[in-house]
């Protein structure tokens, strides 16, 4: 078990006893989520056709100054619920069909959760695990999960120590999602596929952000020229404006332009497997509504 009386569990290390007070990530040591569901707008081999089963934690440990699920991240939005009661979401949203179970930004519920997977698993539970995560994890929270997720979402949000300062308030980033990706590569050096649907390996996606695009164009070319053949990379276009003063350049959408550049600089660089968005995925439409429903 991680320590969480004096939390470790980021590389914050922000040293919270979250069984008495919240921690930098805005939660105690009680799990909390907002929403578990069958979602369909995740990349073609986690959605299928039936959907994924999603579940979306509250709080976060990295806090980008414009997340998309700010309600759940910043505004802390949520209901506590047990370990067991976790464990049951998952038998439920197997039995709606649910290709895998998708834990949406839950390292910082780290330990409640790998509990929660191995009861799940040690029942007989069959259905693949997916961290959907920043990257922005803890050597010892990354390893403790190795041994339980069969799928990693992971992000490479920025790949310049000035971009994760100024957007995230974190200038180690580049160098712990990087050490991260490595790490869950060493795990699954393959994607595994079955029925088109992937049951283990690594998905690291890019988000494109407006006026940033030679960050996201360093960050396709540390990844096709490290583990081109290792990960599927999933290049994302539905950045969401965000009303600040602080960050003009993200109070509009990205340019087809901006985007199409990443794209062909990608494929230039022999980019084969993974994903591209359409323009249409930056409609808020696509952020889910967070409304304690399958809580």
């Amino acid at each position: 078990m991680i320590n969480t009386e004096l939390c470790k569990i980021c590389p914050r290390c922000c040293n919270a006893d979250r069984n008495k007070k919240i921690g930098f990530c805005g939660v105690g040591n009680t799990i909390k989520i907002a929403k578990a569901s069958l979602h369909l707008w995740e990349e073609p081999c986690i959605s299928g056709q039936n959907g994924s089963g999603t579940i979306f934690f509250t709080g976060c440990s990295l806090g980008c100054v414009f997340c998309q699920n700010s309600t759940i991240s910043k505004e802390k939005f949520g209901k506590e619920i047990t370990v067991k009661r976790l464990e049951e979401i998952f038998w439920e949203l197997k039995s709606m069909g649910a290709h895998n179970i998708n834990l949406v930004t839950a390292d910082h519920f780290a330990n409640q959760v790998i509990v929660a997977i191995k009861s799940a698993k040690a029942k007989g539970f069959d259905l693949p695990f997916a961290l959907n995560t920043s990257s922005y994890l803890s050597g010892d929270t990354l390893n403790a999960f190795l041994d339980v997720i069969d799928i990693f979402i992971a992000d490479l949000k920025f790949f310049m120590p000035k971009a994760a300062l100024k957007y995230a308030n974190a200038k180690n980033y580049p160098e712990i999602a990087k050490q991260a990706i490595k790490l869950m590569v060493n795990k699954y050096p393959k994607p595994i596929f079955e029925n088109g649907l992937l049951k283990k390996g690594i998905i690291v996606r890019i988000l494109v952000l407006p006026g940033n695009v030679i960050d996201a164009k360093l960050s396709v070319k540390y990844l096709l020229e490290n583990y081109k053949q290792n990960i599927l990379i999933s290049i994302m276009s539905q950045f969401t404006p965000v009303i600040d003063s602080k960050y003009p350049e993200l109070n509009r959408r990205l340019t087809d332009y901006e985007y199409k550049t990443v794209v062909d600089y990608a494929v230039l660089h022999g980019f084969e497997n993974g994903y591209i968005q359409q323009g249409s995925a930056s409609e808020k439409s696509y952020i889910p509504a967070f409304d304690l429903e399958g809580i």
